[in-house]
C-alpha cells in the first residue's frame, strides 16, 4: 500500500514539493488549503485588483492538471494536528489521516496591537481573502494610510492609486524600506514613489486608529500627534508565518516551525516549509525565516528528495529578490546591507536622470564581492550568482557588467558612466 503524504498549504513551497514528490513516487498525495480549491500566483493579487486579470489568469496549471497527476486537493481549515495517530481533523470535523505531513502553511498580516487595528476598513493584504475584503474596503472611498513600507506597502500603494485614492504611506525610517536598503537606495526609491503622487511621512509612527459610531475608520493618530483623516488604513507592517493551529500539538515552534536542515521537525515524519518554516541553524548572511517565493520553491523541491527516500539537505545557495516600485524594477543578489559596518566597502551610482542606479558592497580586506542591488537595470542571475559563489574582486565585477546585464539599452549607456564613477571613487590605489 503506498504512503500518503499530506501537505496543508496549496502556495508555492506546497504544491512544488507534490509536484516533484509525483516525478519521484507513486505515494498518495493530498494538498489541503482553507485559501483557494487552486494554486494560483499570489504576486498577481495586485494586477487582479487593477485589472489587467481576472483570478482564474493567475492559475499556472489547468484545472485537469491535478486529475491528470494523481493529486487530490481538499478545500478545507485544518484546526487540529494529532500527530501521535498521525491524524488532522478539520473545521468542519473530517478527520483526514497520513504517514509523512508537511506544513507549508504560509505566513500572514503582522499587526503590532495597535488600538483601533480591528476596526472595519483596517486590514493586511496576503491573501485571495484580504484581496476579497480590499474590494469591499476600498469601494467609494477618498483617503487611504498606508502603516509601513516593503513590498507589500508599495503594491498596495499603486494598486489604491490605480482608482484615484489618495494615499499617505507611514514609514519609521529615513527612507522607503530604510531597515532593508541602504539610505541611498532608500531615498531614490521615496523619490520615485512621491513623484507617483503617492506621500511619504517619513520618521513617523502609529499610535492609534480612530473610529466613528459604526466602528468604521475614519482617522490615525501619529505619535507625533498629527490626525490624519482617511477612510482606509493598510497595515503593511510585515508577515508572521501562520501556525497558531499548531499550538497543542506538540510539534515545536518559536516564531516559526522549526526545522532542521533536512526541513524536519521535531516530530517525525513531519516537516515544515516556505514562509512558516523557521531554520534552527541558518546559513550564514541568511534569515531564520524568510517569506520569499523562490525560498518556497526551493525547500519544496528539497523536501521532495527526501520524503521520495533521498535525503537531501536545504542548501539555499546566494541571496536573491526581485520586485517592482511602480516603475521601478529591483533586482538583489547576495549581501547588501542597510547599515555597512566599518569593514565593508560601498559604491553607489545613479544615473544623471535618477532613474537608475546600482549599489554594490564588498569586503575591504580582500576586495571580494559580496553583493548587489540594482533599480530599474536587469542583471543574469546565473552571471551575477556566479561571482559571488566564485568570490571575485569588486574591481572584476565593475569591469563584466557587460556580461552580467539583460538590457543592452543599459549597456550601451552606463556602463562606462559607472567604470568611470568607481575609478574616480577609488582613484588609482587599491579599492581599500
Amino acid at each position: 500500500m503506498f504512503q500518503k503524504v499530506v501537505i496543508i498549504g496549496n502556495g508555492i513551497a506546497g504544491v512544488t514539493a507534490a509536484r516533484h514528490i509525483r516525478k519521484f513516487s507513486n505515494k498518495e498525495i493530498l494538498i489541503i488549503s482553507a485559501e483557494s480549491e487552486y494554486f494560483f500566483s499570489r504576486t498577481a493579487l495586485m494586477y487582479i485588483y487593477m485589472g489587467h486579470m481576472k483570478f482564474e489568469h493567475t492559475q499556472p496549471y489547468e484545472n485537469h492538471f491535478w486529475k491528470k497527476n494523481n493529486i487530490q486537493l481538499l478545500q478545507a481549515f485544518v484546526e487540529n494536528v494529532d500527530v501521535s495517530n498521525k491524524k488532522l481533523t478539520t473545521q468542519t470535523g473530517e478527520e483526514i489521516s497520513y504517514d509523512q505531513l508537511i506544513l507549508a502553511t504560509g505566513s500572514q498580516t503582522a499587526f503590532r496591537g495597535w488600538e483601533g487595528e480591528n476596526l472595519n476598513g483596517v486590514q493586511g493584504l496576503v491573501n485571495k481573502q484580504d484581496l476579497e475584503l480590499l474590494e469591499k474596503n476600498t469601494k467609494h472611498i477618498h483617503k487611504a494610510v498606508i502603516i509601513g513600507g516593503g513590498l507589500i506597502g508599495v503594491e498596495l500603494a499603486e494598486m489604491l492609486h490605480t482608482r484615484n485614492i489618495d494615499v499617505t504611506m507611514l514609514i519609521r525610517e529615513s527612507g522607503f524600506w530604510g531597515n532593508v536598503l541602504p539610505k541611498q537606495d532608500a531615498q531614490f526609491i521615496s523619490r520615485h514613489i512621491e513623484k507617483h503622487g503617492i506621500e511619504i511621512l517619513k520618521e513617523t509612527e502609529l499610535d492609534k486608529i480612530i473610529e466613528d459610531k459604526n466602528n468604521q475608520v475614519t482617522s490615525i493618530l501619529t505619535k507625533e500627534g498629527k490626525q490624519i483623516k482617511c477612510d482606509f488604513v493598510g497595515i503593511c507592517t510585515g508577515v508572521q508565518p501562520k501556525i497558531k493551529f499548531l499550538k497543542n500539538s506538540g510539534i515545536e515552534t518559536n516564531r516559526g516551525i522549526l526545522v532542521n536542515k533536512y526541513l524536519e521537525t521535531n516530530i517525525k515524519d513531519v516537516y515544515a516549509i516556505g514562509d512558516c518554516a523557521e531554520l534552527r541553524e541558518p546559513s550564514s548572511q541568511r534569515r531564520s525565516i524568510e517569506a520569499v517565493w523562490y525560498v518556497g520553491r526551493m525547500m519544496g523541491e528539497t523536501l521532495a528528495q527526501s520524503i521520495c527516500d533521498n535525503p537531501t539537505a536545504y542548501q539555499p545557495g546566494n541571496w536573491f529578490n526581485s520586485a517592482k516600485f511602480f516603475d521601478i524594477e529591483y533586482q538583489t543578489y547576495g549581501s547588501v546591507l542597510a547599515y555597512a559596518e566599518d569593514d565593508i566597502g560601498d559604491f553607489y551610482w545613479e544615473d544623471p536622470k535618477h532613474e537608475k542606479a546600482i549599489h554594490i558592497q564588498f569586503a575591504k580586506a580582500d576586495e571580494t564581492f559580496l553583493g548587489i542591488n540594482t533599480f530599474e537595470i536587469r542583471m543574469r542571475h546565473e552571471v551575477i550568482d556566479q561571482f559571488l559563489s566564485r568570490q571575485i574582486k569588486v574591481s572584476e565585477v565593475i569591469s563584466r557588467l557587460k556580461t552580467a546585464n539583460f538590457d543592452k539599452e543599459f549597456s550601451r549607456k552606463y556602463e562606462n558612466q559607472i567604470q568611470t564613477s568607481f575609478n574616480e571613487t577609488y582613484s588609482n590605489s587599491k579599492v581599500t
